[in-house]
Protein backbone atom coordinates (compact mmCIF):
# COMPACT_ATOMS: atom_id res chain seq x y z
CA UNK A 1 0.00 0.00 0.00
CA UNK A 2 1.34 3.48 -0.39
CA UNK A 3 1.34 6.26 1.64
CA UNK A 4 -1.38 8.50 -0.47
CA UNK A 5 -3.95 5.17 0.17
CA UNK A 6 -3.40 5.03 3.86
CA UNK A 7 -3.55 9.05 3.88
CA UNK A 8 -6.88 8.38 1.74
CA UNK A 9 -8.11 5.61 3.92
CA UNK A 10 -7.64 7.49 7.32
CA UNK A 11 -8.85 10.56 5.90
CA UNK A 12 -11.87 8.75 4.97
CA UNK A 13 -12.24 7.33 7.97
CA UNK A 14 -12.19 10.45 9.42
CA UNK A 15 -14.70 11.68 7.15
CA UNK A 16 -17.04 8.68 7.86
CA UNK A 17 -16.65 8.63 11.71
CA UNK A 18 -17.87 12.56 11.48
CA UNK A 19 -20.68 11.64 9.92
CA UNK A 20 -22.25 8.68 11.71
CA UNK A 21 -21.92 11.90 14.66
CA UNK A 22 -23.56 14.31 12.49
CA UNK A 23 -26.32 11.74 11.82
CA UNK A 24 -26.65 10.26 15.28
CA UNK A 25 -26.97 14.26 16.30
CA UNK A 26 -29.81 14.09 13.36
CA UNK A 27 -31.50 11.31 14.74
CA UNK A 28 -32.33 12.65 18.68
CA UNK A 29 -29.06 11.41 20.18
CA UNK A 30 -27.30 13.95 22.72
CA UNK A 31 -23.57 14.72 21.87
CA UNK A 32 -21.99 13.40 24.36
CA UNK A 33 -23.84 9.43 23.51
CA UNK A 34 -23.05 10.77 19.52
CA UNK A 35 -19.30 10.56 20.52
CA UNK A 36 -19.61 7.37 22.40
CA UNK A 37 -21.27 5.33 19.94
CA UNK A 38 -18.94 6.98 17.43
CA UNK A 39 -15.75 5.66 19.22
CA UNK A 40 -17.88 2.46 20.15
CA UNK A 41 -18.06 2.24 15.98
CA UNK A 42 -14.81 2.95 15.16
CA UNK A 43 -13.30 0.49 17.77
CA UNK A 44 -15.47 -2.30 16.46
CA UNK A 45 -14.18 -1.22 12.98
CA UNK A 46 -10.49 -1.64 14.38
CA UNK A 47 -11.06 -4.68 15.99
CA UNK A 48 -12.17 -6.38 12.83
CA UNK A 49 -10.19 -4.86 10.64
CA UNK A 50 -7.41 -6.52 12.48
CA UNK A 51 -9.00 -9.77 13.24
CA UNK A 52 -9.41 -9.84 9.34
CA UNK A 53 -5.27 -9.03 9.16
CA UNK A 54 -4.78 -11.74 11.98
CA UNK A 55 -6.53 -13.54 9.47
CA UNK A 56 -4.45 -12.67 6.62
CA UNK A 57 -1.01 -13.50 8.26
CA UNK A 58 -2.25 -17.27 9.60
CA UNK A 59 -3.02 -18.36 6.42
CA UNK A 60 -0.08 -16.79 4.94
CA UNK A 61 -2.54 -14.78 2.51
CA UNK A 62 -0.25 -11.68 2.23
CA UNK A 63 1.03 -9.55 -0.88
CA UNK A 64 4.36 -10.82 0.00
CA UNK A 65 3.88 -14.18 0.38
CA UNK A 66 1.97 -14.10 -3.29
CA UNK A 67 5.03 -12.42 -4.50
CA UNK A 68 7.16 -14.74 -3.39
CA UNK A 69 5.25 -17.36 -4.81
CA UNK A 70 5.03 -16.41 -7.92
CA UNK A 71 9.06 -15.25 -8.07
CA UNK A 72 9.56 -18.95 -7.14
CA UNK A 73 7.64 -20.46 -10.02
CA UNK A 74 8.75 -18.11 -12.68
CA UNK A 75 12.44 -18.90 -11.70
CA UNK A 76 11.19 -22.76 -11.88
CA UNK A 77 9.29 -22.08 -15.40
CA UNK A 78 12.45 -20.46 -16.53
CA UNK A 79 14.98 -23.03 -15.41
CA UNK A 80 11.99 -25.62 -17.46
CA UNK A 81 12.37 -23.67 -20.55
CA UNK A 82 16.20 -23.60 -20.52
CA UNK A 83 16.51 -27.69 -20.53
CA UNK A 84 17.35 -29.49 -23.05
CA UNK A 85 15.39 -32.11 -23.75
CA UNK A 86 17.48 -34.89 -22.83
CA UNK A 87 17.86 -33.04 -19.09
CA UNK A 88 13.32 -32.99 -19.23
CA UNK A 89 13.28 -36.27 -19.65
CA UNK A 90 15.82 -37.08 -17.28
CA UNK A 91 14.12 -34.72 -14.57
CA UNK A 92 10.70 -36.19 -15.48
CA UNK A 93 12.19 -40.06 -15.21
CA UNK A 94 13.70 -38.97 -11.10
CA UNK A 95 10.01 -37.55 -10.53
CA UNK A 96 8.45 -40.82 -11.34
CA UNK A 97 10.99 -42.84 -9.74
CA UNK A 98 10.42 -40.47 -6.30
CA UNK A 99 6.62 -40.76 -6.90
CA UNK A 100 6.84 -44.66 -6.53
CA UNK A 101 9.48 -44.85 -3.48
CA UNK A 102 7.02 -42.11 -1.74
CA UNK A 103 3.74 -44.01 -2.39
CA UNK A 104 3.14 -47.08 0.70
CA UNK A 105 3.67 -50.36 -0.10
CA UNK A 106 0.10 -52.39 0.21
CA UNK A 107 0.54 -55.46 1.81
Amino acid sequence: MRRIDALGISLGVFIAAGLIYVMLQVFGVDGINAGIWTQTLLVVGLIAWSLTYLFRVGTKNMTYNQQLKDYEEAVMQKRIEEMSPEELTKLQQELEQEKKSQTPKQS
